[in-house]
């Protein structure tokens, strides 16, 4: 057999396997009742490890403070911002959240906190995943927010994030391995054929390997345009799961803060583009929440970046989002109003922004949200359509 038939057969193979499973466990949609069914709305979480700078993404022209604070960062972008309204303006390599923005897909939200106060990063995401005001590693929101919504869910993670924890939600993430050939996994599923646990494992992976696998030439795997290209792959279709979540690194710039962030928006830039090209009409009922673990310090430091801060920004993005107006409340770079006389203040909590669009976009009730996020009530301002 040569190479060509051969990659044929395992294509075959991989999509028999698929074609006579329930991807992930979900009943798959009658064909012929799929144009009559409601619109499955989508949500994807994206969280940005590291910190990022909010005040050099979306930033404050109008506050006379930002250049005695951030006299070269200022200085580098303020003359190429993308405008925004009430004198905001947004980092030039944010080219498509710009345009998301005019569309009215983009809602940036200014000076939020997750409520965690100190400045560990490990700790700082823990909490902002558990969405339980204390760190805890069994459970996360998403997790029980799929489980209130009997929703179907995957990671694009190597193993669960605390996000989803609690939930029966899946991971995938492209492997540095060689693709195995299809001898090998029928010998699996005779293997297993007493067990249904692992038939049923065995069966779930071959089925996502069948939606996403070989998408990514072996030099782009791990790279975030390509995972979120992977993502909307999972997502899109009447067999497609209704929630994802996909993580991004490297927003940690205590140095040469001006090149690493306009490489990192670029790149998230990119994959939410990518991301809205997969789904195609899918984009319309979607969701994307993008929020990081807390902000930066307010001032620059001596190595051309910034320091852990409190107060930061998050992204409500999507077809289905309110978008075309930057929400909450700024308050102020004056030396008098930074806490702790180093952080941009939070005036808002960005779980409670979380538990606003999950409210209104997946249709949760109160006594649902007090399920998932037990301190939070939902924020009155409409970010959904």
């Amino acid at each position: 057999m040569n190479v060509l038939q051969e990659n044929l057969a395992r294509r075959q193979f991989l999509k028999m396997a698929s074609a006579s499973l329930t991807v992930f466990g979900a009943p798959l949609v009658n064909v012929a009742n799929a144009a009559q069914a409601p619109a499955r709305k989508k949500l994807v979480w994206v969280i940005l490890r590291g910190g990022f700078d909010s005040l050099h993404t979306i930033v404050p022209t109008f506050d006379e403070h930002l250049v005695q604070h951030r006299p070269k960062l200022y200085k580098a972008v303020k003359d190429k911002l993308l405008p925004l309204d009430s004198g905001y303006g947004l980092h030039p390599a944010l080219g498509h959240f710009h345009q998301l923005y005019q569309a009215k897909q983009l809602a940036p939200i200014v000076a939020v906190g997750s409520g965690y106060g100190a400045r560990s990063h490990f700790d700082g995401q823990d909490y902002l995943e558990s969405g339980n005001q204390q760190i805890d590693h069994d459970t996360g929101w998403l997790g029980r927010a799929v489980n209130e919504k009997q929703k179907q869910a995957v990671a694009i993670a190597r193993s669960l994030p605390i996000s989803m924890r609690s939930s029966a939600a899946n991971t995938w993430y492209p492997s540095a391995l060689k693709d195995a050939k299809e001898d090998i996994y029928q010998m699996l599923f005779k293997l297993y054929q007493h067990d249904d646990l692992l038939k049923s494992r065995l069966s779930e992976g071959l089925a996502v390997e069948s939606k996403v696998g070989g998408m990514m030439q072996q030099k782009k795997k791990g790279n975030f345009v390509a995972l979120a290209k992977s993502c909307a792959s999972l997502l899109q279709g009447a067999e497609g799961v209704d929630c994802a979540m996909l993580e991004m690194g490297g927003w940690d710039t205590h140095n040469n803060e001006v090149a690493r962030l306009n490489r990192q928006l670029g790149e998230l830039d990119k994959g939410i583009a990518s991301l809205q090209q997969g789904l195609g009409d899918e984009w319309q009922n979607t969701v994307v929440v993008i929020a990081t673990e807390f902000g930066r310090t307010v001032r620059e430091n001596g190595t051309g970046g910034t320091d852990h801060g409190t107060g930061g920004a998050m992204f409500l993005a999507g077809g289905a989002v309110k978008g075309g107006k930057v929400l909450g409340q700024w308050p102020g770079l004056a030396e008098q109003n930074l806490l702790q006389n180093r952080d941009l203040k939070p005036t808002s909590n960005s779980l409670t922004w979380v538990a606003t669009a999950l409210h209104q976009h997946w249709d949760l009730e109160i006594s649902q949200l007090n399920n998932i996020f037990n301190h939070l009530r939902p924020y009155q301002t409409q970010v959904i359509i």
